[in-house]
């Protein structure tokens, strides 16, 4: 007791005052002066490049590279994310039933929609502000596409523009619309892309009223760059974002005339949709919940896929999105009927964490998983997928 109160008298010295303030003031969210939400005393070592071996071994790398807010954008679903994870869980809900009886050089996952080849079903979804995670942005991963024979599709909330990332690389390349409202407006953007050689127009139709809490969550910590998303005023009495309430089916009716190319409808979750929209002309449908930030508490993509693939019967290819990491994710998407399987942030992580030659890697790993499950399951090529190789038990 006598050392403490001696301590206590003789005080701090100013040198230490001012030390313990600076520290004080470095730490405080109000002055956003530490952004790195990983303090180096709960640091471990991230795998290296060489030691990539799953697309899941990207993600902590990418996410020690950018502050916090801007993994949180990659990272997020709306609301509670119940729906996020539900889209994992999902292919815990699938058996792969394995056959075994091929080698896994004699499998080939080439295929093709629309007329148009490809090495494989997998592709690249559109995801908007990849600059945000490496400076080439939608630049290196069209390259790292192009690099392996992967088709992208790339969003109109790009960082670049559509020309300039067409010029980047060679590689068969598709072009994504939020539609405006006023559809003349949507009449350049659209000429623009296919004139260099956008192969299609996905229009994504989910009205997305989404409320992002974790980005919430950042912003009051300190640790977001830039705030969020306030919501607007409304004309409803829910508050509900109107930024795209206004979609109809007879948007398809007014774009047909713009659009030269092959239309999909991105933002399908049932058969009766994708039965409406084969009604208004459309030439493909992609299953998907936006990655789980369209709506919170909705299906899994993977849970309603053959109820959407019934309902096209053939008729027009059905590709899905949403929650897909590993190439056994692929295959049974594919034996559910799925014609291919887009990759949102798994691709996202590779650009993150090594920029193109990481994406290029998680392309790659991605592709090698889904010929070792082929051949486990007995599947030669593409066409020979079917729902014999897999067992449901959706809840």
């Amino acid at each position: 007791m006598t050392k403490l109160l001696n301590q206590w008298r003789q005080g701090f010295t100013r040198r230490e005052a001012l030390s313990g303030l600076v520290s004080f003031l470095a730490a405080s969210p109000l002055l956003h002066a530490q952004r790195d939400p990983w303090p180096l005393d709960q640091h471990r070592r991230h795998l290296g490049f060489n030691e990539m071996l799953t697309a899941f071994d990207f993600e902590p790398v990418f996410k020690a590279n950018v502050p916090l807010s801007i993994y949180d954008y990659t990272a997020h679903g709306t609301d509670s994310e119940f729906t996020l994870m539900r889209n994992r869980d999902a292919f815990d809900w699938v058996e792969l039933v394995g056959q075994g009886g091929v080698s896994v050089e004699d499998v080939d996952t080439s295929t093709e929609i629309f007329g148009l080849p490809m090495k494989s079903p997998i592709m690249l979804a559109p995801t908007s502000r990849q600059r945000d995670l490496h400076p080439d942005g939608e630049l290196g991963m069209y390259r790292a596409a192009t690099t392996t024979d992967t088709t992208m599709i790339v969003s109109n909330a790009s960082s670049f523009p559509f020309t300039r990332i067409a010029d980047a690389a060679e590689g068969p390349l598709w072009y994504q619309l939020y539609a405006r409202q006023d559809i003349e407006a949507n009449r350049q953007p659209l000429a623009d892309g296919q004139a260099v050689g956008a192969q299609t127009v996905v229009v994504t139709i989910d009205q997305q009223g989404s409320y992002y809490e974790r980005d919430l969550h950042d912003f009051h910590l300190g640790g977001a760059v830039r705030s969020p998303r306030r919501r607007r005023e409304t004309s409803n009495p829910y508050g509900v974002g109107e930024g795209r309430l206004w979609y109809e089916w007879k948007l398809f009716d007014d774009l047909r005339s713009m659009i030269d190319v092959p239309i999909l409808a991105k933002g399908i979750l049932t058969g009766e949709g994708a039965k409406k929209c084969l009604e208004h002309g459309v030439e493909g449908i992609v299953v998907s919940n936006h990655g789980a930030r369209a709506i919170d508490y909705g299906p899994s993509t993977l849970e309603v896929l053959e109820e959407v693939v019934d309902a096209v019967n053939g008729r027009v290819p059905v590709l899905i999105d949403s929650g897909f990491r590993r190439g056994s994710d692929v295959l049974k998407a594919l034996a559910l009927g799925a014609d291919a399987v887009c990759l949102g942030r798994a691709s996202r992580w590779g650009l993150g964490a090594f920029g193109e030659q990481g994406a290029q890697k998680v392309i790659e790993i991605i592709n090698a998983e889904l010929v070792h499950a082929m051949a486990a399951a007995g599947c030669r090529d593409i066409k020979s997928i079917n729902s014999s190789i897999v067992r449901t038990n959706f809840p």
